[in-house]
Formats: structure tokens, sequence, C-alpha cells
């Protein structure tokens, strides 16, 4: 079991025909049971093309109706990338992926909204993402797949480079991951740290979880306080950001602490109030993790 995706999904490639549509695709074909997920590429002016065996539509409906696919990545230019989520989920896709970074604020508002009036079922993760792995088993993003080792050990995180750094440090410690999901920092994005977390709570192969947050939103708080009320499992925490200056916006569009709001500080201590083990240090969340398991 893992969540999200398995070896069985079968992945739409929007934006094949670019450079990192192409590099990316490549990699996770390589990866693991790659070749027999990722079935088809999207481009409307290179249908009936193929991008190295891969097979190019139109759109995404047609790609979905020839190949059976259920998710679909990412790597269109962010003025269409808005656009690009929407055909996915009007395509009825159980889950999409956005790597897209720069995607208009504006763009996600309305694309959000739309499928939350709508009452769509596709799941969002992104964008601004590095994307989900369930290790040995199928990759859908940029992330490195060499790091990951299979396990039982849960990760979600905000930040590309922090969901690496946990995961290298689980696999060091013979740990492994079920599942690692990387939601990305925009201040307006799909799934969230406690849709996450109700994920691994119910994956009987999950047994602990990694939560990486940042600065800004509040997102890690309403989780935190749904982990105190619902969890089953441990979970360790770590937030990026105690020495942001008020204000100021660091390195993710969603990290900026506004109001005396956001701050590492106070989402540490509301994390830590619920039960959850938490660090100001990344480079221990590995060992945290190992003392709550009783490994």
């Amino acid at each position: 079991m893992s969540i999200l995706i398995n070896k069985d999904t079968k992945v739409i490639t929007q934006g094949i025909t670019g450079k990192t549509g192409q590099f990316h695709t490549r990699m996770c074909r390589e990866y693991a049971n790659g070749k027999n997920c990722f079935v088809a590429g999207v481009n409307p002016k290179k249908a009936g093309e193929d991008f190295e065996g891969v097979p190019i539509y139109g759109t995404v409906a047609d790609a979905k109706k020839q190949t059976g696919a259920n998710a679909s990545v990412i790597y269109v230019p962010p003025p269409f990338a808005a656009a690009a989520i929407w055909e996915a989920v009007e395509a009825d896709l159980d889950l999409v992926i956005c790597i897209t970074e720069g995607i208009p604020v504006r763009d996600m508002m309305e694309v959000r909204e739309r499928m939350r009036r709508e009452g769509r079922k596709t799941i969002l993760v992104g964008p601004n993402c590095p994307g989900v792995i369930t290790p040995d088993e199928i990759k859908i993003g940029i992330m490195p797949g060499h790091i990951h080792k299979k396990g039982r050990i849960g990760v979600v995180s905000r930040s590309g480079t922090l969901t690496y750094e946990a995961v290298g440090q689980l696999t060091e410690l013979g740990l492994g991951q079920s599942t690692a999901v990387g939601i990305g920092g925009d201040p307006v994005n799909g799934l969230k740290h406690i849709e996450v977390m109700r994920l691994f709570n119910e994956d009987p192969d999950t047994d602990a979880v990694v939560m990486i947050g940042e600065i800004g939103g509040s997102d890690e708080e309403e989780a935190a306080l749904w982990v105190k009320d619902n969890m089953k499992k441990p979970v360790v925490g770590f937030i990026a950001g105690v020495t942001a200056p008020p204000g100021k916006r660091m390195g993710h569009a969603g990290a900026i602490i506004s109001g005396g709001k956001g701050t590492a500080q106070e989402k540490l201590a509301i994390m830590e109030e619920c039960g959850i083990t938490v660090t100001k240090d990344p480079s221990v969340m590995g060992q945290l993790l190992k003392k709550a398991i009783g490994a």
C-alpha cells in the first residue's frame, strides 16, 4: 500500500515536448516501474507523434480515453499551466501533479475555486512542487530517485529541498519511505498538510510521518490540531524559516509572515502542543523519527 500513487498508476505528461517535460519524463520512466506507468503525452500541436515511444495526444481527454490514464504531471510554462490543470480536472483524472513554478496567483485562485464550486473529484498536488514518489514503484516529478528507499515512513513537505533532506536521512538510517509528497510552497495550492496526514493515518503501510512546513499561512497549525485529535501514528515536525524577518518573502511565494502570524516559532509551539515531536535542526529529523517509533 501507499498513498496517491503506486506501480499501477498510469500517467500523462502535459508539456512532454518541452525540454523540462522531456528530461523528467525520461528520468521517471527509468525509475522502477516507470516504463509501464508513463503512458501518454499531450501537446495540441503534435498529436500523432511520440516521445521515445510514448504516444502524444492533442488533449488530456483523448489521452485518457486511449490509454486509461488516471493521473497527469504538468511541466507547462507558467502562463498556460492553470489552463493545463483545468484540462486535466475536466478530463476527470484522479490525480494531477503540477510541477510548474511561477503560476500567477490569480490563475490558481480561479482554478481552485472552480474545482470547489463544481465539486470535482480530482486531487491536485502543487503547483511549484517536486511531485510524489512511492519508492521502488513509481516517481512522478523531479525528485532524485536514488535517495529513496522503500519503507514505512510517510513524508509531507512544502519544501522540495527539505523533502530530499528528510528522505536522505530516513534512507541512511535504514527506515525508508512509504510515500513522499511534496505539496509545494505557493500560497494557493491543492493538497494541504492536513489532507496528506489523513491519507497517511489511514494507510496500513505507514507507521509514522515526517511533516515539514515553512513560515507563512496557517496550514501547519490546522494540520497539527487535526493530528492532536485524530492521528494514531507518531509525527516529527520541522518548520523552515526560524530566522526569517517579518514581512520579508523568503524563497517560496507562500513563505511570508504577515500581521505576526505564520512565524516558525508560532507554528512549532502549536505543533508541540499537539503532540508532534518538533525540532529546529533539520539535520536530526531522521534520528528523532527513529526514536519516536522506538527503532
